[in-house]
């Protein structure tokens, strides 16, 4: 008995993996054909051949120069909802108490009790 079930459970383990699809005929959904992509290959081949990377050692000084290639993003400094002439300035430079409270921890910015008011309080209640 103990004979007949080793091989079954192998052949009922291998009967999914024989439906499966060859490697060649599956599809990722994430797959690119690169065949179909507008790419000169030659040029790219080209170009990488006179791009030379340079890294230059002094002791522990290290230098890489890369050249990278690419269309950059435009830049929009300034769109037509910029009032550049009478608009308000978007922001300054930091208060006093702005600062004050960027480097002080929340615990320490209490207020603080005012002995000068309790010992003037004490000083005239001695005069009474």
């Amino acid at each position: 008995m103990r004979f007949l079930i080793a091989p079954l459970i192998v052949l009922s383990l291998a009967a999914p993996a024989a439906a499966q699809q060859p490697a060649a005929e599956q599809k990722k959904p994430g797959t690119v054909d690169v065949d179909r992509l507008p790419l000169n290959l030659n040029k790219i081949q080209r170009e990488l051949r006179h791009a030379a990377d340079l890294e230059e050692r002094e002791g522990l000084n290290l230098r890489y120069t890369l050249q990278i290639y690419g269309a950059a993003p435009p830049l929009e400094l300034f769109n037509e909802e910029s009032n550049l002439v009478n608009g308000p300035v978007p922001y300054g430079a930091p208060t006093h108490r702005e600062l004050i409270n960027q480097v002080t921890p929340q615990e320490f910015r209490a207020p603080y009790a005012d002995f000068s008011a309790l010992m003037r309080w004490l000083a005239n209640r001695k005069k009474k």
